[in-house]
């Protein structure tokens, strides 16, 4: 299995970026796919989850409004748009399969850094 994050970086509050998970080594379109987010000496956070076919999503409170997650079957990705950054958005955000309503894989991927600062 590999989840590999991508599209992080540095951007001023009130912009957007939008990150992309490119997953491999499992049936991707069977699984809810998810995103999460972690700082330094806190629990990983849950952001957003996207149902196997792509038909009905979960966001966050802290998030709704802001994030979307979306998903290609086809290319085995899934995406969060985020807009409306604030500075209490930086993290490491990471994605991962779901089953049972927990990560399906114990190994994460790498991460993708999101610092938003002016």
């Amino acid at each position: 299995v590999q989840l590999v994050e991508s599209g992080g970086g540095l951007v001023q509050p009130g912009g957007s970026l939008r990150l992309s998970c490119a997953a491999s080594g499992f049936t991707f379109s069977s699984y809810a796919m998810s995103w999460y987010r972690q700082v330094p000496g806190k629990e990983r956070e849950l952001v957003a989850i996207i149902t196997s076919a792509g038909d009905s999503s979960y966001h966050a409170d802290s998030v709704k409004g802001r994030f979307t997650i979306s998903r290609d079957n086809a290319k085995n990705t899934v995406i969060l748009q985020m807009n409306s950054l604030k500075p209490e958005d930086t993290a490491v955000y990471y994605c991962n399969a779901m089953r049972g309503g927990r990560p399906r894989f114990d190994s994460w991927g790498q991460g993708t850094q999101v610092t938003v600062s002016s």
